[in-house]
């Protein structure tokens, strides 16, 4: 498996070429004569159901999430949590979070393996280029600057050069993941799938990059923390086939 620069794969990535109803309510006959009738107690308004707030497309950018929501059928996706790193009118770039695969960082990279955090083995990035390695580090006091092997993506996030000795960020990261792959959208396509109610766009947090949670855990971890109705999906299936 072959290792790269952040900036390079970015370079490579960028080659991709109800309307709520309102019915009137009728309005009330005039009262018979009479004394004033005493409402009943005991019954209030029922509130109005909020909409299911999902973030669009302006939402979608680097250190954002792109959670799959029920109705995404794509097993490639289905259930997935994506941590968005690059987002222009080129189109967008992301990883997977929580898929680890079975691959030991050892056995490809082995300078990189005492600073992945646990477990110390490849994430499936997702489908494009699955032979590319990628590598992402949080660290609160990075300086990346000039020569820097860090190049940031959001927050306490940083893209790290693999081509670089570990050395010299064994000092500055407090852990990082190495992912082969990553998920791809060409321009347009990821509009078009938001607007169908395949992904929500949420804030994402540097810890959701090491998180030790994977598939349908991390999904319901990110759901849970969400308001409203979206939150109250953590509690179904993120995969509806298993329902």
């Amino acid at each position: 498996m072959s290792s790269r620069a952040g900036k390079d794969w970015l370079a490579r990535g960028r080659e991709w070429g109800t309307l709520v109803g309102m019915t009137s309510v009728p309005s009330s006959p005039d009262p018979e004569p009479g004394p004033p009738v005493r409402p009943v107690t005991g019954r209030r308004r029922v509130p109005a159901v909020p909409a299911l707030a999902i973030g669009g497309f302006d939402d979608v950018r680097p250190g954002s999430l792109l959670v799959a929501m029920p109705a995404l059928a794509d097993p490639t996706f289905a259930g997935t949590v994506v941590y968005v790193l690059d987002h222009s009118d080129s189109g967008t770039l992301g990883v997977v979070l929580g898929r680890p695969s079975q691959v030991e960082i050892r056995d490809v990279l082995p300078g990189w393996c005492d600073l992945a955090v646990s477990p110390e083995v490849f994430h499936v990035g997702g489908p494009c280029e699955t032979d590319t390695a990628l590598c992402l580090a949080t660290s609160s006091a990075a300086s990346a600057e000039g020569d820097s092997p860090l190049r940031p993506v959001a927050d306490d996030v940083y893209l790290v050069d693999l081509d670089r000795d570990p050395g010299a960020v064994q000092e500055e990261v407090t852990g990082l993941r190495v992912f082969a792959g990553y998920a791809g959208w060409s321009p347009g396509q990821l509009t078009g799938e938001i607007a169908e109610g395949a992904w929500a766009c949420v804030p994402g947090r540097a810890e959701d990059v090491l998180s030790q949670a994977s598939g349908p855990e991390l999904w319901r971890a990110v759901m849970g923390r969400q308001t409203g109705r979206l939150a109250v999906l953590s509690t179904a299936p993120a995969d509806p086939s298993v329902n």
